[in-house]
């Protein structure tokens, strides 16, 4: 598939059939993931692939959405803030590094037939309990896995007039 086809393929799922996501498709996500760029080429994260349903059941509890409960895989995006790089004005990279990782991992699961939901709403303590995530790390990031149970909804997006500057 082009990328663009991917781009405008992805949607937010919000159901999932119970099917397991294949070991090989979860493969080609983590390699797609693995080679996203970061500030400095520090790569100031870690993923936890979450397939145990306890651990998964552990993990939705600190989201309100129960459909995410039916996801096979629940992925979660760490950044480690130590690690990242730092702007001479003191901005610290971990987040942009953590969405740029975790936008990869998205778009490789949408080129795979499966969906996903990007997730920041939710506290990042009952997920680094659920998981024994260390005290260096903060989840920022989780998106559930799966074949999606629903249909895309149509995308509302700015025309480009509005978002792009053109100089020269």
């Amino acid at each position: 598939m082009e990328l663009l086809e991917v781009v405008a393929k992805r949607y937010s799922a919000r159901a999932y059939e119970p099917t397991p996501v294949e070991p090989e498709k979860l493969e080609r996500i983590l390699e797609a993931s693995r080679l996203a760029p970061s500030a400095c080429n520090l790569q100031p994260w870690h993923i936890y692939v979450v397939r145990d349903a306890d651990a998964r059941h552990a993990v939705c509890a600190g989201y309100g959405g129960a459909w995410m409960r039916q996801a096979p895989v629940i992925v979660v995006v760490c950044g480690e803030a130590s690690r990242a790089w730092v702007r001479s004005d003191g901005r610290c990279y971990v987040d942009v590094d953590v969405a740029i990782i975790a936008d990869h991992l998205i778009l490789a699961a949408a080129n795979e037939g499966l969906g996903t939901c990007w997730i920041g709403a939710f506290d990042p303590e009952v997920v680094r309990r659920a998981l024994h995530i260390p005290d260096a790390l903060e989840p920022i990031v989780m998106t559930p896995v799966g074949y999606p149970a629903d249909q895309p909804r149509e995308k509302s997006r700015k025309a480009r007039e509005e978002i792009v500057t053109v100089i020269g």
